[in-house]
């Protein structure tokens, strides 16, 4: 195979160009691991997988997890070297799979990141309309808080983009922190009363308790949630002071570093209230999973003292907060690579002084204020509704995506493929991929809230609502749309902007 030609350059003037040298690897990790937001998960989804599923197992889950990404990394990351703009997916799947292709996996990686936008804003409403009112003796319904933040991402991300990676890099910098200190305060203090025990969370006996369709099913499920947001670091490819370097080097930093802190801390958490009966006493703590950031809560005072725990419930705002301008940004750049390409008007690929996509951020704050808005105006519940039905729609749509993009590299390198890096490492992570994509698809109805009549889904797979079945068809949907948009957008004269964009 003939050594591929360098992308040509996106925009050749100070309008059309997003500011190059602005961001280093540490700069990509901080928007990457915040999007992730480890204490969120760590407060939210932890418990959950503990209690409904495969108990003390589940920190071996997110390992499990952590071990498929990092085998779509290696192909993702061999694409980086041939390919660096802000369309990373649609520019990948364009490459080896054309761009018809392209289009269509750009508007399901589109969807999916104003979708984990929207769903961050409901959980972070609902999160200060009890704490902050609380606290600050105001009375703000959720959406008012929502709106305040959705004004402060907005500003944030039409500014240069490595001052949002400061601002990132601090309060990511402490939720890391206090989690990494109570999981040391847990493991140099032997445990709770049961101990500590590596074989209870990481033997596959455990981790894969009560099968796929069971108990092992749901820890994956929820441990997959908790890695949206790694692939974004090719988003930033054009950003970065030296990209094919930057790139594959901040993608596996930061599933390394996420799958280390979320297995670690489980596994303090599981140790912390005992990892003999984890089911029960999760249970007991969290009042049957009504509150089931008092799980970590408690472990934290017990282990570390009230102050910890208090600063971790002020720090989960902080951790949300973060993951809204991380996931800002990376919309704000498809709109900006999909306006450059001509899939979407032009104006889209416009950058303000500070060579910031301010079009593309513009487009996105008005779809989420809009959806903020609409959400409202229902009554429907932030956390409930918002954050649950966005959020499991989300990981459907992130693993397609990255399965198409394993699929474009087999394709692409097909004529000099190197065995490891563009043929058997992404031939397993298209199948740990559809494994995930199966398990999500299955407790579709426990992640989203949306489980038809009748149904108990911690023993029944699918069993969803007229609802549930939309958002489950959602990403295929938008495939569809984009795969008809990209064909005829390459039948007029925007053929060639297309081929740029991935050539």
């Amino acid at each position: 195979m003939t050594a591929p030609t360098e992308p040509a350059a996106p925009g050749s003037d100070t309008g059309e160009s997003l500011a190059a040298n602005r961001l280093g690897i540490a700069g990509i990790v901080f928007f990457v691991v915040a999007a992730a937001a480890p204490l969120v998960g760590m407060t939210g989804a932890v418990p959950v997988a503990i209690g409904l599923g495969n108990g003390a197992g589940a920190p071996g889950a997110y390992l499990v997890a952590g071990i498929v990404l990092l085998l779509f990394s290696v192909g993702y990351s061999t694409m980086s070297h041939e390919v660096s703009n802000a369309g990373a997916f649609y520019a990948y799947v364009g490459r080896g799979l054309g761009s018809v292709a392209g289009v269509g996996s750009a508007f399901v990686s589109l969807v999916a990141y104003l979708a984990v936008q929207l769903a961050i804003y409901g959980f972070f409403g609902s999160v200060a309309a009890t704490q902050l009112n609380d606290k600050l003796g105001t009375n703000f319904h959720w959406w008012v808080w929502c709106l305040i933040a959705w004004a402060v991402v907005t500003a944030l991300s039409i500014l240069q983009v490595d001052i949002g990676a400061k601002v990132l890099g601090l309060l990511m910098g402490l939720e890391v922190l206090s989690l990494f200190v109570t999981a040391l305060a847990v493991i140099f203090q032997g445990g709770g009363p049961d101990g500590l025990d590596l074989a209870a969370s990481f033997a596959p006996s455990h981790v894969f308790a009560g099968g796929l369709n069971g108990g092992a099913g749901i820890a994956l499920a929820f441990a997959f949630a908790s890695f949206i947001g790694f692939e974004a670091t090719a988003i930033y490819a054009e950003e970065t002071k030296d990209p094919k370097r930057a790139v594959p080097i901040a993608t596996y930093t930061a599933i390394v570093l996420i799958a280390a802190l979320f297995a670690l801390t489980s596994w303090a958490i599981v140790s912390g209230i005992g990892s003999d009966h984890p089911v029960d006493n999760v249970m007991k703590i969290s009042d049957g999973l009504a509150n089931p950031a008092e799980v970590v809560y408690s472990v934290a005072r017990e282990f570390v003292g009230g102050w910890m725990a208090t600063l971790m419930s002020w720090l989960v705002l902080s951790s949300l907060f973060a993951g809204l301008l991380a996931f800002q940004n990376s919309a704000a750049r498809y709109f900006f690579a999909l306006g450059r390409a001509r899939v979407l008007p032009r104006a889209l690929d416009r950058v303000n002084r500070h060579g910031a996509p301010v079009y593309g951020a513009v487009a996105t704050s008005v779809v989420a204020g809009a959806v903020i808005v609409i959400f409202a105006a229902a009554h429907k519940d932030p956390f409930l509704n918002m954050f649950s039905w966005f959020s499991s729609m989300t990981v459907l749509a992130i693993l397609l995506v990255e399965a198409l993009v394993s699929l474009s590299v087999i394709v692409y390198f097909r004529n000099a493929p190197h065995w490891w890096k563009t043929i058997l490492a992404p031939v397993l992570s298209i199948i740990g991929l559809g494994m995930a994509f199966y398990l999500v698809m299955a407790r579709f109805g426990l992640l989203a809230g949306t489980v038809a009549k009748g149904v108990d889904p911690t023993t029944q797979s699918f069993g969803l609502s007229t609802l549930g079945w939309f958002l489950v068809l959602l990403p295929a949907i938008s495939l569809v749309v984009g795969l008809v948009v990209g064909a005829l957008r390459r039948s007029t004269e925007n053929a060639d902007a297309m081929a740029d964009l991935v050539s």
